[in-house]
């Protein structure tokens, strides 16, 4: 393998954990409009923006995952089904905790509900993430997807 081969696949690796990071961040944002209290539409509108680019950025970064990567990694590694299982499982639950979220948002529901909602993602994104990384990285490391990164891993 060249120079240049083992660099890209290194890069996928580099490129999940920079998606992770950024999917973080928009949570991060996304509460710190909730909790600076901003009254009224005015917060709704902006919440309701948050909300929308990182419901959706999360949404497709799993469809992503489940429609390429994974497949990928089980015909490469069948020894790792059970664990691409328990990702997809995850994938349908944060699926579920997102539209949750959204049906909040667009009935303006009050901060402490919303701050319940993204709670509730905060923690099972951060699990998933946690296990995701601790249990592929490496795998992709050695791994060449035939489809550009942000086709696999989402439009962030």
């Amino acid at each position: 393998m060249t120079e240049r081969e083992t660099t890209r696949l290194v890069a996928w690796s580099q490129e999940l954990r920079q998606v992770h990071h950024r999917l973080r961040e928009a949570l991060s944002v996304t509460r710190a409009s909730l909790a600076d209290g901003t009254p009224g539409q005015a917060a709704t509108r902006e919440l309701l923006l948050y909300c929308h680019g990182f419901c959706t950025a999360l949404d497709g970064h799993h469809r992503g995952e489940d429609r390429t990567l994974f497949p990928a990694i089980a015909a490469a590694h069948p020894e790792l089904r059970p664990v691409l299982r328990s990702l997809e499982q995850d994938h349908s639950m944060i699926a579920h905790l997102l539209g949750g979220l959204r049906t909040a948002v667009e009935r303006a529901a009050p901060p402490e509900e919303l701050d319940h909602h993204l709670e509730g993602i905060a923690a099972l994104m951060e699990n998933h993430f946690r296990y995701e990384e601790k249990q592929l990285l490496a795998v992709l490391e050695t791994l060449e997807p035939a489809a550009a990164p942000g086709e696999v891993l989402g439009p962030i």
